[in-house]
């Protein structure tokens, strides 16, 4: 395993997963949720093709050992990637963002219950100073942190990004366990078909025909989607789940940039100073898994680091 190239990888795909979710945003009053995961899913599978056949395994990289296991990890991933969809109707991009940060720490958990991995103090401690930056984030933007009533709408908004959270979490550990055996390719395939699929179910719900920039902004999605998705399932190869996940937390600066500039949400002094909180919970990731790789490194130049 290599640490640094998993963490390099996992967020470059969440600059590209924040682009993605703002290019939905700006289509939800336009389309309903299952036809942008159609899109979504559906214009992902040209960036599979087209990475396959630059690496020349065309004939090679969609075999499978496992089939059932994509179904399973298409099904969680439809049920995450929908309810954060519809989230997005009810809430500013960065409070959808932040409010997600439940995901990581239910990776961590779900990473030592499921697939057993180790939990070190300074991974748990980094995870859960990340969410005290996230509380402070939230804390102007959500009636939850002021004591008064939520409307309905952001209610509404909270329970659907915490229920897409749970499902991220899970699918995060399903890619873990599918990549012990399937080539990332087949991951992000397989899972963009069943998600293609399933969201054509949604057809009889209401789709609808919507104008040239809008549908500009749906095939671009897919697009970006496609490329993020390969990025961070190839991260799960070089590092565990524990260390990766802690990186999302990166996604809240370009969320916010985002919602200032397409959306006029304008940062809050508490969202940069939870901003600031989440970064240095990231920085605090990086030099621990260095320190334990220089260490180990010298000690076992054949083994990686396990933080």
């Amino acid at each position: 395993m290599s640490p640094f190239t998993g963490i390099a990888l996992k967020l470059a795909s969440v600059v590209l997963f924040v682009s993605m979710a703002a290019l939905i945003k700006a289509s939800t009053d336009h389309v309903p949720t299952g036809q942008a995961m159609f899109f979504r899913s559906f214009f992902t599978l040209p960036v599979i093709f087209l990475w396959l056949a630059m690496r020349h395994e065309l004939k090679t990289g969609l075999k499978t050992q496992r089939p059932m296991g994509h179904v399973w990890r298409g099904l969680i991933g439809a049920c995450g990637m929908g309810f954060g969809f519809s989230s997005l109707a009810y809430l500013p991009l960065p409070d959808v963002t932040a409010i997600g940060f439940a995901a990581p720490l239910l990776t961590v958990i779900l990473a030592a219950l499921i697939l057993g991995e180790r939990l070190r103090v300074y991974r748990m401690s980094a995870v859960l100073l990340g969410l005290i930056g996230v509380a402070v984030i939230l804390s102007p933007r959500l009636s939850i942190f002021s004591g008064e009533a939520m409307n309905t709408a952001a209610q509404t908004g909270v329970i659907l990004v915490l229920i897409s959270a749970f499902f991220r979490a899970l699918a995060q550990i399903h890619i873990r366990r599918l990549a012990q055996s399937e080539s990332t390719a087949s991951i992000v395939f397989y899972f963009s078909m069943t998600t293609t699929t399933l969201s054509l179910f949604t057809i009889p719900f209401g789709w609808v025909v919507p104008d040239i920039s809008i549908i500009g902004m749906l095939v671009a999605a897919g697009v970006i989607g496609g490329v993020a998705q390969i990025l961070i399932t190839s991260a799960f190869r070089f590092a565990d789940a524990a260390v990766i996940a802690p990186f999302d937390y990166a996604s809240i600066l370009f969320a916010m940039i985002i919602g200032y500039v397409f959306f006029g949400d304008v940062p809050t002094s508490q969202m940069l100073i939870g901003s600031a909180i989440v970064i240095f919970a990231g920085l605090l990731i990086i030099w621990r898994e260095r320190a334990l790789g220089l260490k180990r490194g010298k000690a076992r130049p054949n083994l990686t680091p396990q933080g």
